[in-house]
């Protein structure tokens, strides 16, 4: 079954940025995001989330495909239609990528396919709200034979329980008869240039056979390393949700095996060097477990099982391991710093590194703001310092100012995030001869630290 696509990318953050980059290389592709500033960065060849090849990004905004999802040469919602019959069959002739934040636009579309988080909430609830205004802003464009695709995480069955409900109420069609969905999970790994959107096999799936058939030829014909076919959209949400959940509880086994080895006085990455010369064993490695899917993704199944009467054990044992990791890294430099004779209270530390991974800008949940806050509770004078985020974007989501460089010399230093920068930071500019050094990432020389994971 042939299908003349025409894309909407609804959010453009890490995952929505690079999908519409590679679709728009063989269809007519709109991205579209509520964020004005995003959306303004965009079109000036800015990516925040550095994902995107900025020369790429400029070739791509400054094409003369750019202006036909524009309007910004009408005015009302008469010229708007007008404009969308003029412009329409162009579309349609060629392929290309425009920005854009008002929603009328997305009219041009008949595939959609929607890219906005999905966090949780204070109590580690999932927080639908980003996911429900897409599928409002959706339905109230959604014309028959429409698809709508769906590459947020979310637990299994989340499309057609919660989100096909609001297409429908806002678009007045039926389900599978004027319009039809697909769920194709997300796998962006950010920061990595290796593992990249073509290069990851994709799942795919339908809400009929024949969308089913739609969708997956749709990413098979970007995807080179190939897609898989679910049997349905529930299989493909949980198998999304449990990828990163198996992914937690393994790395949990070790960070506990890490609290376990510390009362022995051993060192944990010894230990697993040993073990991994075993063919089958899994290298693990310690840490903080934060960012946009491991620290979050596994609070969605565990949601859908307490839904249906069961307490899933295992899942959640594994979260509060590494919910505490954050915790344990503070309380250890505060032991080192006694064993060292450092008064506590109003002691200077220097935690480096504040995205949730190495050699990326993502702030999305991470831990690093674990060590700060129990850290600040001892009464230490807490720096942080991480030239790859955004100053303003922490202060603003955890209310903390960064140094712009260090110039200072610290009590304890804790290397919280291996940034390939890090690796030629200069220690004797900011220690002393009785700093704690704890390196939460076990990639310094063990020579130059007090504590490890």
């Amino acid at each position: 079954m042939s299908y003349n696509h025409q894309i909407a990318i609804v959010g453009l953050g890490y995952v929505g940025l690079p999908l519409a980059l590679e679709f728009s290389k063989k269809y007519p592709v709109l991205g579209f995001d509520i964020n004005n500033e995003r959306v303004s960065e965009l079109n000036n060849g800015i990516d925040r989330t550095k994902e995107a090849n900025e020369e790429d990004l400029l070739d791509f905004t400054n094409s003369f495909v750019h202006r036909w999802f524009t309007n910004d040469e009408v005015d009302g919602e008469v010229a708007f239609d007008q404009a969308v019959v003029i412009y329409e069959p162009l579309i349609k002739m060629s392929n290309g990528l425009t920005f854009s934040t008002n929603p009328k636009d997305l009219s041009l579309a008949n595939t959609y396919i929607v890219t906005v988080p999905t966090p949780i909430d204070n109590y580690k609830k999932p927080d639908l709200t980003p996911l429900i205004k897409a599928s409002e802003t959706i339905g109230k464009v959604l014309k028959r034979g429409d698809i709508v695709i769906y590459e947020s995480t979310v637990y299994p069955g989340c499309t057609e329980e919660d989100c096909v409900p609001i297409l429908e109420r806002m678009s007045g069609l039926k389900y599978n008869q004027d319009f039809f969905c697909g769920y194709s999970p997300e796998r962006i790994n950010p920061g990595d240039k290796v593992n990249t959107l073509t290069k990851i096999k994709k799942v795919t799936s339908g809400s009929t056979p024949e969308t089913a058939n739609i969708v997956n030829d749709l990413y098979a014909s970007i995807i080179t390393a190939g897609t898989h076919l679910a049997p349905s959209l529930k299989v493909a949400e949980a198998s999304k949700a449990i990828e990163n959940a198996q992914r937690d509880v393994n790395i949990s086994f070790v960070n506990e095996l890490a609290l376990i080895f510390d009362r022995m006085g051993i060192d944990t990455n010894d230990v697993i060097e040993a073990a991994s010369t075993k063919w089958n064993f899994l290298k693990y490695k310690p840490g903080l477990v934060g960012g946009h899917c491991i620290g979050v993704d596994p609070y969605y199944l565990a949601h859908k099982a307490e839904s249906l009467g069961y307490h899933p054990e295992v899942i959640l044992s594994g979260r509060r391991v590494n919910d505490h990791m954050g915790q344990f890294v503070a309380n250890k430099v505060i032991k080192l710093m006694i064993k060292k004779n450092h008064k506590i209270n109003g002691a200077k530390a220097l935690i480096i590194g504040f995205a949730f991974k190495e050699n990326c800008p993502d702030i999305r949940n991470s831990r690093v703001i674990d060590i700060y806050h129990e850290l600040s509770q001892f009464g230490l004078d807490v720096h942080v310092y991480d030239p790859w985020v955004n100053k303003e974007q922490v202060k603003v989501e955890y209310g903390i100012d960064l140094i712009d460089e260090i110039q200072d010399s610290y009590d304890a230093l804790i290397l919280a995030v291996s940034h390939d920068e890090f690796n030629d930071l200069d220690l004797s500019l900011m220690t002393n001869c009785n700093t704690v050094i704890f390196d939460s990432k076990s990639v310094m020389s063990r020579d130059l630290v007090d504590g490890r994971l």
